[in-house]
């Protein structure tokens, strides 16, 4: 009769062994992927001493001018635009890993299986779209460029041909 105790106790046992196994091995393989992410917050206050108080920044510190009175200056604008909403796009997709894992930590409030990860993919599922966007306005950008090489191709090749040094008289050596 001991014995027999013993087996059903090994076998609830046994289900509870092999659910730590398995947990133990998420979890170690999840740790094993993730990159170590230190994150460093640096804040300056400005009291207002000294002039004009606090200044936010504005569309000037990530893209020129928008003046286009060239297709050199069109070219720039959209490259500029293309390569800070690549960037920004990068910098959010990281952002959104970064705010899925911090979420994830925090214990769901009804104890729900998973409960936690599925919350912390619904907050962090808004910041990857916002991430999304900036790709695709990346793309727009180049595509923006093409479009108007394409439409205004006669008037750029007009003033490129006027823009030509005339060509000079070649030397033929062999006549003498």
């Amino acid at each position: 009769m001991a014995t027999q105790t013993r087996n059903s106790a090994d076998k609830g046992n046994k289900f509870a062994n092999a659910g730590a196994a398995a947990g133990g091995f998420v979890g170690g393989l999840g740790s094993s992927l993730a990159p170590p992410i230190n994150i460093t917050i640096n804040r300056t206050q400005n009291n207002g001493a000294g002039g004009g108080g606090a200044r936010r920044p504005h569309a000037e510190a990530l893209l020129p001018t928008p003046d286009f009175s060239s297709p050199a200056m069109v070219r720039q604008y959209c490259n500029t635009l293309r390569a800070a909403a690549v960037t920004l796009s990068i910098e959010v997709a990281m952002g959104s890993e970064i705010l899925k894992g911090v979420l994830a930590a925090v214990p769901d409030p009804e104890g729900r299986a998973f409960g936690s990860r599925i919350r912390a993919q619904k907050v962090a599922r808004k910041m990857q779209r916002s991430a999304d966007a900036l790709r695709d306005a990346a793309k727009n950008a180049a595509a923006c460029y093409a479009v108007f090489q394409q439409e205004f191709e006669e008037e750029i090749n007009r003033v490129r041909h006027r823009a030509r040094r005339p060509q000079q008289p070649v030397m033929n050596w062999a006549q003498q």
